[in-house]
């Protein structure tokens, strides 16, 4: 069963002092382009985070985000009152003011603050490991919601080439006979005579150049080939793209050697299921 790209999983986390949430959301790509946004505290894990949701999620522009907020007292910055006091000595020397009033403006200026690197806590991060891994779980089921509705289209698609390669083929003699008139039509307008037997022969010569018997049956291997590789239980959107080239390939050639008004209709709407096919597959994981 195949899986699309787009995906959406998010997990909260309560702890005593603070909630985590983890968000990954996933967009098409054709490589894994990963893009992580976590707290600093949480920096040296950042590459073992990576390294699971890229396993987990193979391939697409994947968003990874942790947001911290801190619900009780604990926090990282203090104030820094000598650096406090030099302020407010230095404001009070160019203009006198309230100590009020200082300290207000003091508390904006640079290094006011100091903030204290908070070292990881190993029992925080397992919970954060099992949030990352409670989101991938969401988003890889919304993958596989939406791969089911890119599947039942795609089989869809594929369903009409086949019908259309149906009627293309049913109408084969018919153009065949068409371009056999035609000919016999453009040489009787030279008013020359002709050697039948050896008209008959260049005819066939040339109409042999229009067969498509062997573009049909490759089209049809390409058409089962494609469905097989569509039920199969990994999902392979590049696969899938190869042989849709394949297919595309068949069409135009098809195409090319119809000569003939109706059947080139047919191949025109060819044409067009599969370029529906190719927009979908680019989601294909």
């Amino acid at each position: 069963m195949i899986q699309s790209m787009t995906g959406f999983g998010k997990s909260i986390l309560q702890l005593p002092s603070k909630k985590i949430t983890v968000e990954i959301k996933s967009l098409n790509s054709k490589n894994m382009d990963l893009n992580a946004r976590i707290p600093s505290q949480y920096r040296e894990k950042e590459l073992q985070l990576r390294n699971r949701i890229s396993r987990e999620l193979t391939r697409g522009k994947v968003d990874f985000s942790v947001f911290v907020e801190v619900s009780g007292e604990e926090t990282t910055a203090a104030v820094n009152p000598a650096v406090v006091r030099k302020y407010m000595d230095q404001l009070r020397s160019i203009v006198p003011g309230d100590d009020t009033e200082l300290l207000k403006m003091a508390v904006r200026m640079p290094d006011a603050l100091k903030t204290e690197r908070e070292e990881i806590n190993e029992e925080e991060f397992k919970a954060i490991e099992k949030a990352v891994i409670e989101a991938l779980k969401e988003i890889n089921d919304f993958r596989s919601a939406e791969g089911k509705a890119l599947e039942d289209e795609l089989f869809q698609r594929a369903k009409n080439i086949q019908d259309l390669l149906s009627r293309v083929m049913s109408m084969d003699p018919e153009r065949i006979a068409s371009v056999r008139e035609r000919l016999h039509k453009g040489v009787a307008e030279l008013k020359e005579e002709v050697d039948e037997n050896r008209f008959e022969q260049e005819l066939v010569y040339y109409i042999e150049k229009f067969d498509i018997t062997e573009e049909k049956v490759r089209l049809e291997n390409h058409m089962n080939y494609f469905l097989e590789t569509l039920n199969s239980t990994d999902s392979n959107g590049k696969k899938l793209a190869f042989i849709s080239q394949e297919m595309g390939r068949e069409i135009n050639t098809i195409g090319s050697k119809s000569n003939y008004a109706p059947m080139q209709q047919l191949v025109v709407q060819m044409k067009d299921e599969l370029e529906k096919i190719k927009e979908q597959l680019l989601n294909v994981l």
